[in-house]
């Protein structure tokens, strides 16, 4: 009976393959790898912002390749996180967190080698294929090496990562740009060594078991959720811009990308393995977090971007000063993340530290809106302390309900879900408010050359603004800098009640205990729990065959023995 149960035993078609456990120290080490490529990728993205004006000189491009340099690396990275992170559920982490670095590194060093703007947009892209890869995979490789619990502690050292590459990243590229004997280049090849190191660190310890799957690529899916997300970014990076909100041209983007985005939700519910599963939304933790998701986009991405313009232009202080100025908000974000990822590891509660960082980005962001262009300088350093505490407990730990709650096999595309809406609505953020910027400088600036008594003709009208502010008489130059100061108020305002929304989302979230394994062990747990239920019925089937055969000829004996007349007792 048992060798019948051993041969007729299926195959394991999700058993693992590779080494076993990974002991404590190797992930630990894998884990400085995944945060050295993690701190590359946030460098890129703005380590060019004081660079672009040289580089957009040299090169002899417009001032739509200007916008386009940035744009082109949030629309590729955005576009392609949710695919990452259903790769991330099919087929080996390992190897595709090394394909996200190669990506991201060759684009890097094309990037620096490109002799035209056209050149530099295109490996923008390709940077931005790499970037995505990265900002999905690292948080997917983490929990799969980490159980729910234990990696709270592990969210201090990933915020210090995204907090020191964010202010990092201009103060590094002004001085690489004035540097003679470095150049524009070197900012794009100087992260190239690093996502090298990276590369060889992740090879040499990240060892998860591969774990077999049939792969059926969502391929109509993936390509429809690209292109509409792309579509959509365009409008709301460009509008405003390039064309007004309200043009044809406005209309026509919109349009389309709801159209493409309509069809590939249409695809997704078609799909055998769809590259985001909707089902993950009937639960109410995963909509819930991506909401919020969405309002801690807006308001961390699109805050950031107006804090350092607050400084660099109604203050009058250098790239170099401005990225020291937020280095309160960096000391918060760094505190409140680990001291709130020890205790959620200690207690295994998590929502009482997202209310908590909810409510102080909320406030943080509504004290920088009573901000003006003569502020004291040591109060605004107060806000973004708190502002920095607040982000620190809600930007990582927003993730960590939505990992708790899902199957380990949905762990990629759930998490690269709530990182995908959180840069979709960091991005559409950054254009959105800057247009409300905008428009209420050109407000300020109109009502104060009135009031001075200067005339609108001889200061340019409208025209009176960045492109031209150094070339503008010293008195409405200060004007300028003064309405800039004082419209940025309103900017924090709207990603302070922004963040607010993010804090009633929250609110509705029900805690759930937190796991005590990781996501590999979960699945480790699974199969086990599969392959005993399979022997199990095997070792039924074989039980029940044998008794079968039994009843069977006992029956013949008795059939035999009545229709010859002889009642022969059966053995």
């Amino acid at each position: 009976m048992s060798s019948a149960v051993s041969q007729d035993t299926p195959p394991d078609t999700t058993a693992s393959e590779g080494p076993g456990p990974m002991t404590h120290k190797q992930r630990i080490e894998a884990l400085v790898g995944l945060l050295l490529g993690m701190f590359v990728a946030f460098l890129s993205s703005t380590i060019v912002s004081n660079a672009l004006p040289t580089i957009i000189t040299d090169l002899h491009g417009t001032q739509d390749q200007y916008t386009w340099v940035v744009t082109a690396t949030l629309l590729a990275s955005t576009a392609t996180t949710p695919i990452w992170g259903k790769f991330a559920d099919l087929v080996n982490k390992k190897i595709l967190v090394q394909l996200a670095l190669l990506v991201f590194t060759v684009g890097s060093v094309l990037a620096g080698l490109s002799t035209s703007v056209g050149m530099l947009i295109g490996f923008r892209a390709v940077q931005g294929l790499g970037l995505g890869g990265l900002q999905a995979l690292v948080v997917i490789v983490i929990a799969a090496m980490f159980s729910p619990r234990e990696r709270g502690r592990y969210q201090g050292p990933m915020a210090a990562v995204m907090s020191i590459a964010t202010v990092a990243g201009p103060l590094i590229g002004g001085v690489i740009v004035d540097t003679s004997w470095l150049g524009w280049r070197w900012c794009f090849f100087v992260g190239a060594p690093l996502a090298v190191i990276a590369l060889i660190v992740i090879g040499r310890t990240l060892n998860l078991p591969v774990v077999k799957r049939d792969v059926k690529v969502d391929y109509v899916g993936a390509t429809l959720i690209a292109a509409g997300v792309s579509v959509i970014l365009i409008w709301v990076t460009l509008a405003g811009k390039n064309f007004a909100w309200g043009s044809a041209t406005s209309y026509e983007l919109v349009a389309t990308g709801v159209v493409l985005l309509g069809l590939a939700i249409f695809a997704e519910t078609k799909a055998k393995d769809p590259v985001v599963p909707l089902r993950l939304f009937r639960d109410r933790t995963m909509t819930l977090a991506t909401l919020a998701s969405i309002a801690v986009g807006v308001a961390m991405f699109g805050g950031a971007v107006f804090l350092g313009q607050y400084f660099q232009i109604a203050r009058g202080y250098s790239p170099t000063a401005a990225g020291l100025l937020t280095l309160p908000m960096v000391f918060g974000s760094m505190i409140s993340s680990t001291v709130s990822g020890s205790l959620i590891t200690k207690y295994g509660k998590w929502k009482r530290f997202l209310v908590v960082g909810a409510i102080g980005m909320a406030t943080g962001f509504l004290l920088l809106s009573t901000t003006d262009h003569a502020t004291s300088m040591v109060l605004i350093g107060v806000y973004l302390f708190v502002l920095g505490a607040g982000m620190g407990m809600t930007m990582q730990n927003l993730v960590l309900p939505v990992q708790n709650n899902v199957a380990p096999s949905d762990l990629g595309s759930a998490s690269a879900t709530v990182a995908f809406f959180r840069s979709l609505g960091g991005a559409a953020g950054v254009s959105v408010l800057g247009a409300v910027l905008s428009s209420h400088v050109t407000e300020l600036t109109t009502e104060g050359l009135t009031n001075a008594g200067v005339d609108l003709s001889k200061a340019g009208g409208s025209g009176a603004g960045l492109s031209n502010l150094k070339e503008l008489p010293e008195q409405i130059g200060t004007i300028v800098r003064a309405a800039y100061g004082d419209a940025t108020g309103r900017v924090f305002l709207i990603a302070g009640i922004l963040a607010a929304l993010s804090l009633i989302a929250i609110a509705f979230i029900r805690e759930v205990a937190l796991k005590d394994k990781s996501a590999m062990e979960q699945l480790d747990a699974e199969r086990a729990a599969q392959g005993a239920a399979e022997v199990a019925s095997v070792s039924g089937a074989v039980v029940d065959s044998e008794l079968i055969a039994e009843v069977d000829e006992i029956e013949d004996q008795v059939a035999a023995a009545t229709s010859t007349g002889r009642h022969t007792r059966p053995e």
